[in-house]
C-alpha cells in the first residue's frame, strides 16, 4: 500500500473511531470502496461496487447492512472530519475585509424510477422538477498551500414527501440564521430568493440576483405641491441593468456610486446602490437596508448583480461571492469522479445515507489530495508538481480515485 492509500485509511479510521465495533469496520470498508472508484464500474450498484473491491460475500453483506441498519449518523462523521482537518492540516479559512465566507447550496441525486418517493429537485437543464434526493450542503471556504479548498460543515436531508426544494431551502436558511458567526457571511446563488433570506433572519449575506431585478429606495420623495390623492408609501424603483422587451427599452437607474478595481489582471467596473428595500416593501426606517452591486467584467458578456446586507467595498463583495463556487466542487467529485451520480438503493434510510456518505468522501478526497505529496500521472511524469485544477484540487493525487 502506497503513502496516499495509507494516509487515507488512517483518516477513515479516525472518522469511525467512536462508532461501535463491527459497524465501524463495515463503514471503513464501504468508504474505501467509494474512494477507490468502484462505483464507476458498477454504475451505482452497491453490491457490484463492493464485489469490484474484491470483498468476500460476508463482507459485502456486512457493508450493505451498515447502510440500511447501521447505528451511525453523518453528523458525528462530519464533526470528526472537521476536527481532523483542524489538527492534521494547514487549512485556513479565507477572509475578505474581515469577513469569512460560508457557502450554501442544494444538490440533487436524481432517482427518476425510485418508487414510493415523492422528493423532487429542480433540474437546471430540463427546466423543471424531477424525482430525486435533494441534499443541503454547507461548506466553509479556505485554502491549503495556496489552493482553495472547501471544508464540509453540514449536510441537511430533505423529506421523501417534499415535492420541491422549498423545505430543504428553509432548513438551510434556518441553519444560516442559527449558526453563522458574527464575522461569517452566508453566500447564496440565484436559487435563493432575497425575500426568503431576509424572512429567515440571516443578517450577513450575499445573494446573486436576477439581471432584471427591481428594488426600491427606502424613502419616499416629498410630494409635489398641489398634487392631490393619497401620499406615496413606496420609494422610487431602482433597476441595476437596462432591459428591453420587444421595442420598449427601459434604461438602468443611475448608480449612487461607480467603483473600478483590478480583479485577476482585469479592470472591473462596479455600479452600486445603497439603502434599498425589496420591490414589495414600503419605505420604512425599520427595514433592513440592502445594497446592490452590478459588476461589469470585460471577460464576461453579461454583468453580475449581487445583493448584500454588508456595508463593504465592491471588491470585497465580489471576492466573497467568488468564494461560493467551491461548494459546487463537493457534489462534482461525488458524482463524476466517484461515480455516485446514480444509485441503486431503495430503503428510505439508505436513499438518504448513501448520498451523504458520497459527499463526505468527496471532501475527504479533495483535502487529502491537497495535503499529500504529488503523485506522477504516468511514467513520463518524472517531476510531478501540484497545480490548481478546477476548484483547487491537485489532479495528480486525485488520480487515486480512478
Amino acid at each position: 500500500m502506497d503513502t496516499a492509500s495509507t494516509q487515507i485509511v488512517l483518516v477513515l479510521e479516525y472518522l469511525v473511531k467512536p462508532i461501535q465495533i463491527g459497524t465501524n469496520l463495515a463503514l471503513v470498508q464501504l468508504m474505501w470502496c467509494i474512494l477507490t472508484g468502484s462505483f464507476l464500474d458498477s454504475r451505482g450498484a452497491i453490491h457490484s461496487a463492493l464485489l469490484n473491491s474484491q470483498y468476500d460475500r460476508k463482507t459485502i453483506q456486512r457493508c450493505w447492512r451498515v447502510v440500511r441498519y447501521g447505528v451511525w449518523s453523518i453528523e458525528e462523521l462530519l464533526l470528526r472530519w472537521q476536527l481532523w482537518c483542524e489538527e492534521e492540516t494547514t487549512w485556513q479559512p479565507h477572509s475578505h475585509g474581515g469577513w469569512q465566507p460560508v457557502a450554501f447550496d442544494i444538490t440533487t441525486f436524481w432517482r427518476p424510477k425510485l418508487k414510493k418517493w415523492q422528493g423532487r429537485g429542480f433540474h437546471r437543464i430540463a427546466g423543471r422538477l424531477m424525482p430525486g434526493v435533494p441534499v443541503g450542503v454547507v461548506v466553509r471556504v479556505g485554502q491549503i498551500d495556496g489552493q482553495r479548498i472547501p471544508l464540509l460543515l453540514k449536510l441537511l436531508r430533505a423529506s421523501k414527501t417534499d415535492t420541491d426544494e422549498r423545505q430543504i431551502e428553509k432548513k438551510l436558511l434556518a441553519h444560516a440564521c442559527d449558526h453563522l458567526a458574527p464575522h461569517q457571511v452566508g453566500l447564496f446563488d440565484a436559487g435563493f430568493n432575497l425575500s426568503a433570506v431576509q424572512a429567515a433572519g440571516v443578517t450577513n449575506f450575499v445573494v446573486r440576483m436576477a439581471r432584471n431585478c427591481v428594488l426600491r429606495r427606502n424613502y419616499v420623495p416629498p410630494d409635489e405641491k398641489g398634487k392631490r390623492g393619497a401620499k406615496r408609501k413606496f420609494g422610487d424603483c431602482v433597476r441595476p441593468l437596462a432591459r428591453q422587451y420587444k421595442e420598449k427599452k427601459t434604461p438602468a437607474t443611475a448608480p449612487d456610486k461607480i467603483v473600478t478595481f483590478t480583479q485577476a489582471g482585469h479592470t472591473v467596473t462596479a455600479h452600486g446602490w445603497s439603502n434599498l428595500v425589496r420591490y414589495d416593501q414600503k419605505a420604512n426606517k425599520q427595514n433592513a437596508p440592502v445594497h446592490i452591486w452590478a459588476f461589469h467584467d470585460p471577460r464576461y458578456l453579461k454583468p453580475m448583480v449581487l445583493a448584500t446586507s454588508l456595508s463593504a467595498s465592491a471588491d470585497v463583495i465580489l471576492n466573497l461571492y467568488l468564494d461560493r463556487w467551491p461548494v459546487e466542487q463537493v457534489p462534482l467529485v461525488a458524482k463524476q469522479m466517484l461515480g455516485l451520480q446514480r444509485m441503486f438503493v431503495h430503503a428510505t434510510l439508505s436513499v438518504q445515507r448513501l448520498p451523504e456518505l458520497a459527499l463526505l468522501m468527496a471532501n475527504v478526497l479533495t483535502v487529502t489530495a491537497a495535503v499529500l505529496p504529488s503523485m506522477p500521472s504516468g511514467y513520463w511524469d518524472r517531476h510531478p508538481k501540484k497545480r490548481v485544477v478546477g476548484f483547487g484540487a491537485s489532479s495528480s493525487v486525485l488520480n487515486f480515485a480512478t
